[in-house]
């Protein structure tokens, strides 16, 4: 499970460091895609695959389930970190995220995301996110 706020920097080359804690829990390789949000979301190989069936048992049929599907293979890469610790994230990955420095990587329970500090900022200073309000939404979803 992955949990906690890491802040990292994303070098001129386009690599950043993989926190420790998280990297120990996403093997050797794993998958990095786009997320929602406009961050990136990284993946164990393993929930990879759990997820990568989910996205193939939507309907052909439905142009929604099309661009989905299309919106997260699309941008999928497999990445394995080198000695240091370190990805290097392709260029449209980090136009899409829009990572240009300051990064945060945030734990998610089965993902990691990958999100431009400022935009995390905002995102969570924003009038859209009130957890109390959020948490009165989540009976609705059984939770």
């Amino acid at each position: 499970m992955f949990i906690g706020e890491y802040q990292h920097s994303i070098d001129a080359k386009g690599r950043i460091i993989v926190p420790s804690k998280l990297r120990c829990d996403l093997g050797e390789r794993f998958v990095l895609t786009k997320g929602l949000d406009n961050c990136l979301f990284i993946y164990t190989l393993e929930e990879w695959k759990n997820f990568e069936e989910k996205l193939k048992a939507l309907p052909l049929t439905n142009i929604n389930a099309r661009k989905f599907v299309r919106f997260f293979f699309a941008g999928a890469v497999e990445c394995e970190a080198d000695k240091q610790g370190r990805i290097l994230i392709p260029n449209n990955l980090r136009e899409y995220a829009e990572l240009l420095k300051e990064t945060v990587f945030i734990g998610v329970s089965n993902r990691v995301e990958v999100w431009n500090k400022e935009n995390w900022e905002s995102y969570n200073d924003s009038e859209e996110f009130d957890a109390n309000e959020i948490a009165e939404h989540m009976v609705e979803l059984g939770i």
